[in-house]
């Protein structure tokens, strides 16, 4: 691929981003705009920033490198990051927005009346939007250094340096915007090229036995003969915990959940999550098919340890010419698209639980959460640099699975179980955290294990995530009287719709 035309189409990209930011910086004049944009965004804006916010790397590379890889089994992914947001409608959306809160964090303080439950929290909500942020400077340097032939860190640098100037400029006011340009961009990038690539695939006799053995030999044998087959040593496990963790975790990622604090009451936040699920629908279906296609044109980047360029890479090598090259720099675009908008979104609640909780009182406001973000953003960028053996995809889905042992269980219980005390809560994210957070640790340091630990270890959340549960629940029903004091009120706040009107008892003559 020519680096000249993907080298423009990042500039371009980065150029739009900046322009629509700065749009949106008209906008941003108070603290509640930085934070939660004046809770004033309506369903279809909304729906289109989240899909920008959460299709990230590893939706737009890493799922068609996954399926290249490893082939059918790996369709969970895409299927449980979309059903993940049905859990969310279902279980959370609408309490969550009535409650009020800003973050995570916040909630925390507000269901369980207690201050270190809320400092528990703000150190689980940094380190998740850390581990999420990684894979996105790292697949930002992987896309730059294929179609230009620069270090890994130069890509995820000059994604740093636009996020930055738009999240300190405008704050989520101004993200919003960017984000709903960035998902038509996204599913544009995608769905353009794989018409021409799917016209090049009926065309030219690769659907034939003899190419389809071919490729396969190169990618551990015909996995497409059996939808249920797997590169896994333990299939089985693998794919439930792939389906707890990714159906789970959506819910506990403090990118996704802040942005249900941004709608105006609770049913325009389950109006905001419909939509939102017709437009993961749609573009998950674009994916697995460049990685199948990948299969029978790319098969070679398996070998190499590429997989994770294989949207990049298969529209010079399918179609070829100016051509190629033009829809190659296209994937470019909506790959740093990707990049940008999950940046943008985990900077957002990085920064707003570091400038509330951790900086101290002394140091609240706009100023404030324009110093954090530069930490939100520096720390990942150094440990995408120090952990670039991990894949894209894998290392989101960690992010998922550490999300899915933590703050799921907090908000399920917090919001429908009454009995929650702050000590079960506690208790249960740390148990959760504790035991999720060593399995990421140990799959960042790429340990050789045996074939059950090794299993275990890089899918964490089939029993992690009933460990936190158990965790919260026994202990929560061991500590009966630390049960907040008004928890009453607060279920009352969390479960009435806005619309509804209290009764008072009888108006006085």
């Amino acid at each position: 691929m020519s680096s000249t035309y993907g080298l423009i189409a990042v500039a371009l990209v980065s150029v739009a981003t900046l322009a629509i930011g700065a749009y949106g910086w008209r906008f941003s004049r108070t603290t509640s705009d930085f934070f939660v944009a004046s809770r004033s965004v309506r369903p279809a804006l909304n729906a289109s920033a989240i899909g920008g916010e959460y299709l990230s790397a590893a939706s737009f590379l890493g799922v068609a490198g996954l399926v290249l890889a490893f082939g059918t089994d790996m369709l969970w992914y895409p299927v449980g990051w979309t059903a993940g947001y049905l859990m969310l409608l279902v279980l959370v959306a609408a309490p969550l927005r009535r409650s009020g809160a800003y973050t995570l964090p916040d909630f925390a303080e507000m269901r369980l009346e207690s201050r270190f439950a809320r400092r528990v929290s703000s150190v689980l909500v940094v380190a998740i939007g850390w581990l999420y942020l990684m894979p996105q400077f790292q697949g930002a340097g992987l896309s730059l250094g294929t179609v230009a032939g620069t270090e890994p860190w130069v890509g995820g640098l000059i994604v740093a340096v636009v996020v930055l100037v738009n999240v300190m400029s405008g704050g989520m006011r101004s993200i919003t915007f960017v984000q709903a340009f960035q998902y038509w961009l996204k599913l544009t990038a995608l769905l353009v090229p794989v018409m021409f690539l799917l016209a090049v695939w009926a065309g030219d006799g690769a659907t034939s036995p003899a190419a389809t053995d071919v490729v396969t030999s190169g990618v551990s044998g015909d996995v497409w003969s059996d939808p249920l087959s797997s590169a896994s040593a333990h299939p089985l496990y693998t794919t439930y915990s792939i389906i707890v963790a990714t159906f789970l975790g959506t819910m506990g990622l403090p990118h996704v959940v802040v942005r249900f604090y941004t709608n105006p009451d609770g049913r325009t936040a389950r109006r905001t999550t419909l939509v939102v699920l017709g437009l993961l629908g749609v573009f998950y279906v674009l994916p697995p098919v460049y990685g199948a296609l990948g299969r029978l044109y790319a098969a070679d980047l398996v070998a190499s340890g590429r997989t994770d360029t294989v949207v990049l890479e298969l529209p010079s090598r399918m179609v070829g010419g100016v051509g190629g090259d033009l829809l190659s720099a296209l994937t470019t675009a909506g790959a740093f698209a990707a990049f940008l908008s999950t940046s943008s979104g985990l900077t957002i609640a990085v920064a707003g639980v570091l400038s509330q909780d951790v900086m101290g009182r002394r140091f609240r406001g706009v100023r404030a959460f324009q110093a954090a973000a530069v930490v939100a953003v520096l720390v990942p960028l150094l440990l995408a640099v120090l952990a670039s053996g991990v894949g894209v995809a894998r290392a989101v889905g960690l992010a998922f699975a550490v999300a899915a042992s933590t703050f799921c269980p907090l908000l399920v219980l917090g919001i429908w179980w009454r009995r929650l005390t702050d000590a079960g809560a506690v208790a249960g994210i740390l148990v959760g955290g504790g035991l999720s957070g060593a399995a990421v640790v140990d799959t960042l340091l790429q340990h050789e294990h045996g074939a059950w630990l090794a299993a275990l270890l890089n899918q964490p959340a089939a029993w992690t995530v009933p460990a936190a549960f158990l965790t919260m629940v026994v202990v929560s029903l061991a500590t009966p009287r630390r049960l907040p004091v008004h928890v009453s009120r607060t279920m009352v706040r969390l479960h009435t719709p806005e619309a509804v009107a209290l009764d008072r008892g009888p108006s006085p003559l």
